[in-house]
Order: C-alpha cells, then sequence, then structure tokens
C-alpha cells in the first residue's frame, strides 16, 4: 500500500482498470475530504452532500472500469466535473425548494470587507442588505448564478471554473458579466441599492 501512496492519479487509474481494487482506495482517500467540502459549499446540505459523494465515486468507479476514462487532464478535475454535473442535476430536480442557503456564511459576494465595520445599526442594514444580495442571486440563471457561487463563495478562479464546468475562460467570463448586469437589473427592479464594480 505503501508504494502506491507515492504512485501519480494516471498510475492508480491505470492499475485499477487493470482490477488492482486498493489503487481506487488511495484515490478515494486522496480527494475525499476536498471532494466533500466543495460539494457541501455548494448545496448546505450535510445528507445530499454524501448523497452527491457518493455518487460521484460510483461514476467514476463505472467509468473506469468500463474503460472510458480519457487521461485528458486532471483526475481531481475531473471527479469534480462529475460532481458538479451531478449538483447541477440535483438543483434542476428540486428547483422550486431553495437548497443553497448562504445565510449562515459571512462571505460578502461585493468584497467590501468594510461592511462589518461601525454601528450596531450600520451592521444590522448590511446584513439586511446582504440577505437581499443573497436572494437577488437565486433569482440568476443557473450557469450565472453558479459562476457567481464559485468565485466569490469558493474563491475559484476563472480558469478553475472553466474547468470544472467544461467551458472556456471567456464563457466564464461572459456569464460573470451578465451576472453582475442581471445582479443590478433585479436590484434596481427591487429597489436593492448595489455597489458592483
Amino acid at each position: 500500500m505503501k508504494s502506491l501512496n507515492s504512485k501519480t492519479d494516471e498510475a492508480l487509474v491505470a492499475l485499477y482498470a487493470n482490477g488492482e481494487n486498493k489503487a481506487f482506495n488511495v484515490l478515494l482517500n486522496r480527494y475525499k475530504s476536498k471532494l466533500y467540502s466543495y460539494i457541501y459549499y455548494i448545496v448546505r446540505n450535510s445528507e445530499m452532500a454524501e448523497d452527491i459523494f457518493q455518487e460521484t465515486f460510483m461514476k467514476a468507479i463505472v467509468t473506469i472500469r468500463q474503460g472510458r476514462y480519457s487521461d485528458s487532464g486532471k483526475f481531481s478535475a475531473w471527479l469534480r466535473r462529475i460532481a458538479h454535473n451531478l449538483i447541477i442535476d440535483s438543483f434542476r430536480q428540486d428547483k422550486n425548494e431553495n437548497v443553497i442557503s448562504c445565510d449562515e456564511t459571512e462571505v460578502n459576494i461585493l468584497n467590501n470587507a468594510n461592511l462589518s465595520e461601525g454601528t450596531i445599526e450600520s451592521a444590522i442594514v448590511n446584513n439586511q442588505i446582504l440577505s437581499d444580495v443573497r436572494r437577488l442571486v437565486d433569482y440568476l440563471p443557473d450557469e450565472q448564478k453558479e459562476v457567481v457561487q464559485m468565485r466569490f463563495y469558493q474563491d475559484l478562479s476563472f480558469k478553475e471554473i472553466a474547468e470544472v464546468t467544461g467551458v472556456s475562460i471567456n464563457t466564464s467570463l461572459g456569464r460573470m458579466r451578465y451576472a453582475i448586469l442581471n445582479l443590478r437589473r433585479i436590484a434596481d427592479k427591487n429597489g436593492v441599492v448595489l455597489t458592483i464594480d
């Protein structure tokens, strides 16, 4: 097992495809924490995150065993892409229910570190603004909402977003641009003041 731990992801995938089950255990141990965190950060529900996590690895197992895995990039990015697609499927199935709750986070998607400073009154006002913005993000189209959440809540670069979503960097940037424009439009329509640069 110690010699397996020193092997690359690609070597472990090849070994697993040839029947070495312990190779997949090494891959699982290598990525389980990071992948689960990624899924949970988006869905904000431990039961749902666990289901998607398990389904992600099941799909990976089936794909590798069937010889359909192509070594066209990083194994970790491939796993994240599987998880990402399963998350999107889950959101589509349950579109009427708000499965992403940002109420528990203190992340400000407007990147304004000063919002929490000041008086209690200004903190209450700022919390209300943040709550309004979180609700506004839920009204964005799925592709735009996704890029906003990955960029501001998961702190992914546009290159990483492009890899996970399977689109070009320019497409990711375009989705962010339209998300910001739509946030402004929705905010104006609902009387919420935003300062997004």
